[in-house]
């Protein structure tokens, strides 16, 4: 995970003629980092692997838990052994995770007054995000933040998930806006790319994880240290 002492290095405009923002979970509203640990390493623990730290997997997190798992598996083993396990692992990560769901997990700083300002200002708004959509919802339950949101996607949700545009054109669809009336924020090149390609703005915060990689390299219209530094930067 990236430090979370985001100093802004890229200049951020007030994006005007807003009207919804989509925004995603993992890395960027909640760290839940502590979370996959558990689940990965129970499921480790059952094919008799190594436990892994978490700096580690949360390096393997943002593409879906079938990405996460892969990854997780490809550490011990070569790419026919991977597929090979992938399908026991899949469901052994998934039962774990169901139970730690939201037990770890934390807030990042200003996510709720973030949530709130956007919210007065008339935003709508969504929450997308490449975590099946059973444990997206979970989730925000347990950490309070499902009332925000008119609309919450998950990975399952749809044929293709981030970085194709797919989710976030069907937002669209949902608040009958262009996409340019929609701004994406997030913490992972998989954001902007899918903000991109749909033709949305798109907000990138430094502080999650980013398959490991630095937020500088990502094409965004800027890097923003909160959501509510972000909701600051939006006029309706």
């Amino acid at each position: 995970m990236n430090e979370t002492n985001p100093a802004v290095t890229r200049e951020v405009i007030v994006l005007s003629g807003i009207a919804a923002a989509i925004i995603d979970l993992d890395g960027t509203m909640l760290d839940t980092a502590p979370d996959f640990q558990v689940a990965v390493n129970r499921m480790r623990a059952e094919l008799d692997l190594a436990l892994l730290e978490q700096k580690m997997i949360v390096d393997f997190v943002g593409k879906g838990s079938e990405n996460l798992v892969r990854r997780v598996l490809a550490v011990d083993f070569p790419a026919p052994q991977v597929e090979q396990h992938f399908n026991a692992a899949l469901d052994s990560y998934q039962r774990h995770y169901a139970v730690v769901n939201g037990t770890h997990a934390r807030l990042y700083p200003d996510v709720v007054e973030g949530l709130q300002a956007m919210r007065q200002k008339g935003l709508r708004l969504a929450c997308v995000t490449n975590k099946p959509l059973a444990f997206a919802l979970t989730l925000l339950e347990k950490t309070g933040l499902r009332k925000y949101f008119e609309v919450v996607y998950g990975g399952d949700s749809f044929p293709r998930k981030k970085p194709d545009p797919m989710p976030l054109l069907a937002v669209c669809a949902d608040f009958t806006l262009e996409p340019a009336q929609v701004i994406a924020i997030g913490d992972s090149s998989n954001d902007a790319e899918a903000a991109r390609a749909a033709g949305c703005k798109v907000f990138n915060v430094p502080y999650g994880y980013n398959h490991g990689e630095s937020m500088h390299d990502v094409d965004s219209d800027g890097i923003v240290s909160s959501l509510l530094v972000a909701a600051h930067h939006i006029s309706t």
